[in-house]
């Protein structure tokens, strides 16, 4: 079986396929990056897209398309996307095994590259 670098959690893909369905555009799925911002560091990005950029990484989870900028590849790796609701808010979030850190108002993160090292030492012991 193949690494994945993230996967989604069962709400994460429900609340983006209800998306994709009451899009007035095509959507083929949704893109994850990150990018500069917040005092911690970086943030992450979501896009939808109606079709795949050339060159990202491509994950299917879950009957949900999500296409990798490869630039954020290696601090996503491992990652779990979630959709969660409460009475106040609700939106996705990532569990990203990456993170060093978080700023305290939560828009920005500290991210380190994934170690290849473990990460191979991880699937020769599966």
């Amino acid at each position: 079986m193949p690494f994945k670098i993230m996967s989604l959690t069962e709400a994460a893909a429900e609340r983006i396929t209800e998306i994709i369905e009451d899009s007035d555009k095509p959507v083929a799925g949704l893109r994850v990056g990150i990018k500069n911002a917040g005092c911690a560091g970086v943030s992450y990005t979501m896009d939808y897209v109606s079709e795949p950029v050339a060159g990202d990484d491509h994950v299917n989870d879950r009957g949900v398309d999500v296409w990798v900028d490869p630039k954020a590849t290696m601090y996503l790796l491992g990652t779990v996307m979630d959709f969660e609701q409460s009475k106040m808010s609700s939106g996705f979030t990532f569990r990203n095994p990456n993170q060093t850190g978080a700023c305290g108002c939560g828009e920005s993160v500290t991210l380190k590259p994934a170690d290849l090292k473990a990460i191979a030492e991880a699937r020769a012991g599966a």
